[in-house]
């Protein structure tokens, strides 16, 4: 069968086509880079496209024409720079199911959420629950999966957090400790998948993903603790109302383009826990594993204590470099003329002066860019071009500034380190 496959290149959806071309089926995916798509699995068939921006039948008539199945695995946790809630998990989904009802798709298979639980009136599970209504009465065949929380090898949003927590030195300070959490393996979202393609569930189908266990978020994070192989750590639990600007900071960052999953809405889900309804109406009939047989099934290396600690590290260095570089052209500014001093020996006082507040806004704007995820990249490549450029000028014009008791050169070094290790870290997924 040809499958294509929305969000082939996340946590879910790429497990979900390697299942399915293990099946044999000629799998298509939608990425926003399709040629670094391709490099990692040049087996898919990758057509550049944003969900965002295929809001009419239209945008999707040519690509369903090839295709005999959707399965969508895509989604956002909140507006910002690089979603569009709306636009993705709603507009684009009601255009998608007109232009198949057109062209003659024989299923389409969701995977979603449970949309009335915790949080339900978030966008993101409004959006979620307006796609699915629209669903079942599109008359289209269709299968909707609604997983719980997803284990698996690799790890995005919360269940990233859930090991960047688990690594915390000394104590694991936790919100909604007591809060009930269901899991289930991606591997056996995407077996799942795999039998809704095969035919196995009637059309209409509406299941819950879930292992047979329950536990706390207390409990999971100190599943995840062993399974990084770290001795144990005292649990401190934390009111939620102390947690309110660590969110509010979260969904400033979201909408700088960072997913972070500390937002509102994933605060939100996790006030009364991960869920499903939990009835054999809305169970598949296979088994699924237990947390702890998921993680016992996927060994941790050092790798992933290492993810696990930059995980909650890393934005903590967007911070750091943003203030560092904003504060060095804001604190020049105060007094331009007196920083300009060491210009003076090669140009006219007025030069050196254009030249010193040229640089200090230089370095306003290297900071600040580097908050918003679409140019972050470009901004570190830009503050190590510009430091280089500081370091050469400033030894070339005042080479004494490497003896200086307060080390102005020398200390501009760490931020280089702290630039390159920045980088190295930036992806996301």
């Amino acid at each position: 069968m040809k499958i294509l496959i929305l969000g082939a290149t996340g946590f879910i959806g790429s497990v979900v086509a390697a299942r399915l071309r293990a099946d044999g089926h000629v799998v298509t995916g939608l990425a926003r880079n399709p040629s670094r798509a391709r490099i990692r699995h040049p087996s898919t068939t990758w057509i550049k496209a944003d969900l965002a921006t295929m809001t009419d039948p239209a945008n999707w008539r040519a690509l369903l024409s090839s295709q005999q199945a959707v399965v969508n695995c895509a989604g956002a946790l909140q507006d910002g720079l690089s979603d569009d809630l709306g636009a993705t998990q709603e507009r684009a989904m009601l255009a998608l199911y007109a232009a198949a009802a057109q062209s003659g798709t024989e299923l389409i298979v969701q995977i979603s959420a449970r949309t009335d639980g915790g949080g339900k009136e978030q966008p993101f599970l409004a959006t979620k629950r307006s796609a699915d209504e629209a669903l079942a009465a599109s008359g289209l065949d269709h299968v909707i999966l609604r997983p719980a929380l997803v284990l698996g090898r690799n790890a995005h949003g919360g269940t990233a957090l859930l090991r960047a927590l688990a690594a915390m030195p000394f104590v694991l300070p936790l919100i909604h400790a007591q809060s009930p959490i269901e899991t289930v393996s991606v591997d056996d979202v995407a077996t799942t998948v795999s039998n809704a393609v095969a035919g196995q569930f009637p059309s209409d189908a509406d299941i819950d993903l879930a292992g047979d266990d329950v536990l706390t978020l207390r409990e999971l994070v100190t599943l995840h603790r062993n399974w990084l192989g770290l001795p144990p750590a005292r649990i401190v639990p934390i009111p939620a109302v102390l947690t309110r600007p660590i969110t509010w900071a979260a969904d400033i960052a979201g909408r700088l383009g960072w997913r972070s999953p500390l937002r509102s809405t994933a605060m939100a889900v996790m006030s009364e826990g991960v869920l499903s309804r939990r009835d054999e109406q809305h169970r598949p009939s296979q088994r699924m594993a237990k947390a702890a047989e998921i993680l016992d099934a996927n060994s941790s290396g050092i790798q992933d204590l290492w993810s696990a600690r930059l995980y909650l590290l890393k934005p903590l260095m967007i911070t750091g470099l943003a203030l560092f570089w904003m504060l060095s052209g804001i604190v020049p500014l105060l007094a331009p003329i007196t920083a300009s001093r060491h210009f003076l020996p090669f140009m006219s006082p007025g030069m050196a002066t254009m030249l010193t507040i040229a640089t200090c806004f230089l370095d306003i704007a290297l900071g600040a860019l580097v908050l918003a995820r679409p140019f972050a990249r470009a901004a570190l490549f830009g503050m190590l071009g510009v430091t280089l450029a500081y370091l050469a000028g400033g030894t070339l014009l005042e080479p004494s500034l490497w003896l200086d008791p307060l080390g102005p050169l020398v200390k501009v070094l760490p931020s280089i380190l702290l630039t390159v290790a920045t980088l190295a870290i930036l992806e996301e997924r």
